[in-house]
Parts: C-alpha cells; structure tokens; sequence
C-alpha cells in the first residue's frame, strides 16, 4: 500500500476533543492525533453536517 497509514477514526475524535478541550490553534495539535490537516476536516465536515450547511 502507498502513502502514509491510516489513522483511525477513534484518534481523530480524540483529537478534536483534545483541540476543543484546551483551545490551542489546530497546527499544535499533538502528532498521537494524526495529521491536524486530516482532523480538522474531521471536524469541518461535522460542523458543517450539524449546523445543515454545505462542505
């Protein structure tokens, strides 16, 4: 397989929690959690489902 393994989704909850616990910017999120690239999308397309708007 190429590119870089999955993280899985458990750990990118994790880290959106972590990021909505503490505050800090999405770039220090720590590296356990996956790329913040990867998490905030996550995070981005939840909002987004949620609140009924469009991606």
């Amino acid at each position: 397989m190429l590119g870089r393994p999955s993280v899985g989704r458990r750990r990118l909850i994790d880290g959106i929690r972590w990021r909505v616990r503490t505050g800090a910017p999405w770039r220090d999120l720590p590296p356990e959690y996956g790329p913040w690239q990867t998490v905030y999308g996550l995070f981005r397309r939840w909002s987004a489902m949620v609140s009924g708007r469009r991606c």
